[in-house]
């Protein structure tokens, strides 16, 4: 009876082992090849389509959804004895809209947005102490939260010059004389060939960049 609890207590034991040790050379394998954050989102260039000149919108055609090309007319703007176009800025997709027919808008207003929906990236912040592994041109896996069993294939196109923390509305205040050291992070820009129809700027992101 000892020597079957004895041989149950070593079996289990190298099981342990063993699972550690493979739980351990994928850790080890997976930082010496790998720059890996789940600190990534699908993103796309966000334009605004606004009015040139006050007065009523009319003839608003920009639904969410709805497809344009550049100079198409989205709508109309009529004002005190003028009457302005409101045409699309690039080639893309509205995917904002917060304008009806009838209201009154001004200068500049922002009234819905659109993107190019078949030239999205990767936007992710890379911690400074590891931006040296990450080099332009080099391969990402990337994957989404909303479609974790597809793999897309990227690459690193943009490296930013600053931490993301340069240009904040709030920087951080050393009023005490206490500092504490804050790990910073830079912004870094990945390209994708091929990517799902379904996905779409804000999606969260997992990236792994080779090293």
């Amino acid at each position: 009876m000892k020597t079957a609890r004895l041989f149950l207590f070593n079996f289990l034991g190298i099981l342990v082992f063993v699972a550690a040790g493979r739980a351990l050379y994928y850790y080890l394998f997976q930082n010496l090849n790998y720059v890996k954050t789940d600190d990534a989102k699908v993103w796309g260039d966000l334009v605004p389509l606004s009015a040139a000149v006050p007065g009523k919108l009319t003839d608003w055609k920009g639904a969410i959804g709805q497809n344009f090309n550049q100079g198409d007319v989205v709508g109309r703007i009529e004002g005190m004895g003028d009457r302005g176009n409101i045409t699309a800025p690039i080639n893309g997709k509205i995917i904002q809209s917060s304008a009806v027919n009838g209201q009154v808008v001004a200068p500049g207003q922002s009234i819905a947005t659109m993107t190019d929906l078949s030239k999205l990236y990767i936007l992710t912040n890379i911690e400074e102490s590891r931006i040296q592994d990450v080099k332009t041109g080099a391969d990402v896996d990337i994957t989404v939260d909303a479609d974790p069993g597809t793999t897309v294939k990227g690459k690193v196109e943009q490296i930013g010059l600053a931490t993301n923390s340069t240009f904040s509305l709030l920087p951080q205040q050393n009023a005490s004389g206490n500092y504490t050291k804050v790990v910073q992070r830079i912004p870094v820009r990945i390209s994708m060939s091929n990517y799902p129809d379904d996905w779409v700027p804000g999606m969260n992101a997992t990236i792994s960049i080779h090293k």
